[in-house]
């Protein structure tokens, strides 16, 4: 059974971890065997438990052990549940978007690249891509739109940070995804990687060479890898010169571009389609 503790003081530190520890703290890049991500809401939790990750503590409110909590406790019978009054659980950032329901866990080891791409047919690559939300949301619609795995930049924003796994819907816990590593780094040698596996690659910039997202020729590959750059610049002209194919997504009304995430969704509806 789990240990259920009462929380009535803010500056308890059982609630260091959920209201005062930073996203890098939480990362622990020195031992990233030690890292800890939050996962918010029940739905989230639940897809976070259902990949395999681990589990430290709950935090929720009083009223949901009981109720929406009590399938995710009994679930986890060993792990400590922290409680509090709504009043205080409020004075955590952002937590009137959790659902009432927290989870401190530890980070999953992340795959190798070649373990990411085993058996996929389409993959985005996010080069660079610094904002959560964005990222979160690439996820949700790369979960949503057919993509098989995704493999991030390393400085692309962590998929744990708590933004990204919100604006995700917790898909983050279902698509394989990892970082390019230091014998693969991007471009040059993680193009080369990807070559090796199969892949065809296709950035996604404006270029005057570039040719229509809806080229039968793209979805004709059997496997694409779909290269996605960071918000503003765009793909690095390194990048795009790697690439097999270049590739625009034709617009009105004089619009030149679209945010990431709304790209995103384009390219992954019309290029995953057999």
């Amino acid at each position: 059974m789990s240990l259920i503790t009462e929380i009535t003081d803010f500056m308890a530190p059982e609630l260091d971890i959920y209201a005062r520890a930073t996203e890098n703290q939480l990362l622990n890049r020195h031992e990233p065997g030690k890292g800890i991500f939050i996962a918010e809401s029940p739905r989230v939790i639940e897809r976070a438990l259902d990949s395999g990750c681990v589990p430290i503590s709950f935090l929720m409110e009083k009223k949901h052990v009981k109720s929406q909590g009590k399938g995710l406790i009994a679930r986890c019978p060993h792990i400590p549940v922290y409680t509090a009054d709504f009043q205080v659980l409020t004075q955590l950032t952002g937590f009137q978007l959790t659902r009432g329901m927290l989870c401190a866990m530890y980070r999953p080891r992340l795959p190798e690249v070649q373990e990411v791409c085993r058996g996929a047919r389409r993959i985005a690559v996010l080069e660079n891509i610094v904002n959560p939300t964005n990222v979160g949301a690439i996820f949700r619609s790369a979960a949503a739109l057919g993509m098989d795995g995704i493999i991030l930049t390393p400085a692309s924003s962590n998929p744990l940070y708590r933004r990204a796994i919100r604006v995700s819907m917790g898909t983050v816990f279902q698509i394989p995804w990892t970082f390019w590593g230091e014998k693969e780094s991007w471009p040059e040698e993680g193009s080369q990687l990807l070559h090796r596996l199969g892949f065809k690659t296709a950035a996604m910039a404006l270029n005057d060479n570039a040719i229509s997202i809806d080229d039968p020729r793209l979805r004709e590959e059997e496997k694409l890898a779909i290269v996605l750059g960071t918000e503003g610049d765009g793909l690095a002209s390194s990048t795009i010169g790697e690439c097999d194919y270049t590739v625009r997504i034709p617009m009105s009304h004089s619009v030149d571009s679209l945010n990431v995430a709304a790209a995103s969704a384009v390219a992954f509806w019309q290029l995953s389609r057999q």
